[in-house]
């Protein structure tokens, strides 16, 4: 199954490419890959893994060890926004809060589904002409 892997530059632009599960199985959460083995057209590109969803939604979390899914006990933070009751004000920390959630391990998996990246060297080519879409009245140039 395929892999969905944005990759995002340092403008701010997400492009999506999708990869094969085998490429990507066993590195963790912020190793650094490099472009071709995503793919062909982003050779001399390296990217961070900053994080990553399994097939049911729950996230990858750095501090999670291993692969599968664990019962994790969250204050508030990363993974975890939410108000206590009667609470009124927005953005204030509350005082012992704690939730327990499932989150997935470090490590990537075969049941990951969507990697997010971050370019941290470009290749020769820009992403945006790499990934642009063709104009209207022209044709995509076709694959034979």
């Amino acid at each position: 199954m395929a892999i969905k892997v944005n990759v995002s530059d340092k403008d701010g632009k997400t492009y999506k490419v999708e990869v094969e599960d085998t490429i990507l199985e066993g590195k963790e959460l912020f190793d650094v890959i490099k472009g071709e083995d995503l793919s062909a057209d982003l050779t001399g590109y390296e990217m961070v893994i900053t994080g990553a969803s399994d097939k049911s939604g729950f996230i990858a979390n750095k501090t999670v060890e291993g692969m599968g899914t664990k019962r994790v006990l969250l204050t508030y933070g990363t993974g975890m926004h939410k108000k206590p009751k009667g609470e009124k004000k927005e953005g204030t920390k509350p005082n012992g809060l704690r939730l327990r959630k499932t989150m997935r391990g470090k490590v990537l998996s075969k049941d990951i589904r969507q990697v997010n990246t971050k370019v941290t060297k470009e290749g020769a080519k820009k992403l945006a002409d790499i990934y642009a879409k063709p104009a209207e009245g022209e044709e995509a140039p076709k694959e034979e």
